[in-house]
């Protein structure tokens, strides 16, 4: 943000915002490809800002207003979230709407493996990583405001429909196994069972800041893609990021001991969360993981596109997670016969 940008953030920001005091400075967050995240400082202390990018947007993407309701929501149950201060519509004070929520203090836990910790550090970690998902889809949604949060009828169906027409929209290339992907889960779609839940939609444990001293999760983050649908979609997520080669960019496990570690296999990850919402376990798994990497090719097939009509929050980054969509649909071919 430039000088003038700040000028009117700090101005909206003593109206909005009890207790604030100019001036501001604001510095980037190196993540949040899709909507981009600014630390501010200034005399009363600290903020985080996030806006949606600049530039023309695929319809109903970088949603940043429903990330401030859902957030807001969940400030009175047991989902660990940043007190959200302020939503600005007006698109005169920074170009796109943003909002400001409280900084939390806390570690962002970017690689699964958890290096550093000790192996009942990373088992106390991973369960509380378990115990928010089921959290999560746990919230009673009539008190929380949130019934009308997502569009009903058969989640997965929708989810198909939605993130195929985003994967067309910013198609760059003509991949066999996406259209193989894409062909196989609409003919394997799981009948509508019933449950219907908030679902977080980008579950990862660099999605979550937990306390400096210990495992307890602070905050949830990154609720753009935030809806009311299956559970089993975030759960299938989880599973996804762990089949991803380990390290700063891949964020996976695979290859690794877990057991050595004190890392739950995905096995026991599952049955720690259908233990904790009274499941007796899920059948078909192997769908929902695959659609998990469908979903996650074409988001990432969105930042490529972005990057390359020069939208991107950071373009260099986003073009190295654009060449990840051939080997996301691969994954996802081979998870339908992973998980059964």
């Amino acid at each position: 943000m430039d000088g003038d940008e700040l000028a009117r953030v700090a101005a909206w920001m003593e109206i909005a915002v009890d207790g604030f005091q100019p001036p501001v400075s604001a510095e980037k967050f190196d993540v949040g490809q899709s909507n981009p995240t600014y630390l501010l400082r200034s005399p009363s202390g600290r903020y985080v800002l996030r806006r949606k990018p600049p530039g023309t947007l695929l319809k109903s993407a970088h949603a940043v207003d429903r990330e401030f309701r859902v957030q807001r929501a969940l400030a009175a149950t047991s989902v660990p979230v940043p007190r959200m201060l302020a939503l600005c519509e007006d698109t005169g004070v920074l170009g796109s709407m943003f909002y400001v929520m409280e900084h939390i203090d806390g570690r962002n836990l970017v690689d699964p493996s958890l290096p550093g910790e000790t192996a009942a550090g990373r088992a106390a970690v991973m369960d509380e990583m378990n115990r928010v998902l089921a959290a999560i889809h746990d919230v009673d949604l009539s008190a929380a405001g949130l019934d009308d949060y997502g569009a009903p009828g058969n989640y997965h169906t929708r989810q198909l429909g939605r993130w195929t027409k985003q994967y067309r929209a910013s198609e760059t290339d003509d991949l066999r196994d996406m259209e193989t992907l894409i062909t196989w889960l609409g003919g394997a779609l799981p009948e509508d069972d019933g449950q219907r839940t908030l679902v977080h939609g980008d579950y990862r444990i660099d999605n979550m800041l937990f306390a400096v001293d210990g495992p307890r999760c602070l905050a949830v983050l990154d609720w753009e893609l935030s809806t009311l649908g299956h559970p089993y979609a975030d759960l299938a997520g989880v599973l996804m990021q762990w089949q991803l080669p380990p390290g700063g960019e891949g964020r996976g496990l695979a290859g690794v001991d877990r057991a050595a570690l004190g890392l739950p296999s995905d096995e026991a990850f599952v049955a720690a969360y259908c233990a904790r919402r009274g499941i007796d376990g899920i059948e078909g798994l192997g769908f929902y993981v695959a659609f998990a990497f469908f979903r996650m090719a074409a988001i990432l097939q969105g930042v490529k596109k972005r990057a390359l009509d020069g939208n991107a929050a950071n373009p260099e980054k986003a073009l190295k997670l654009g060449a990840y969509v051939p080997r996301f649909a691969q994954l996802g071919l081979e998870a339908r016969h992973r998980y059964g």
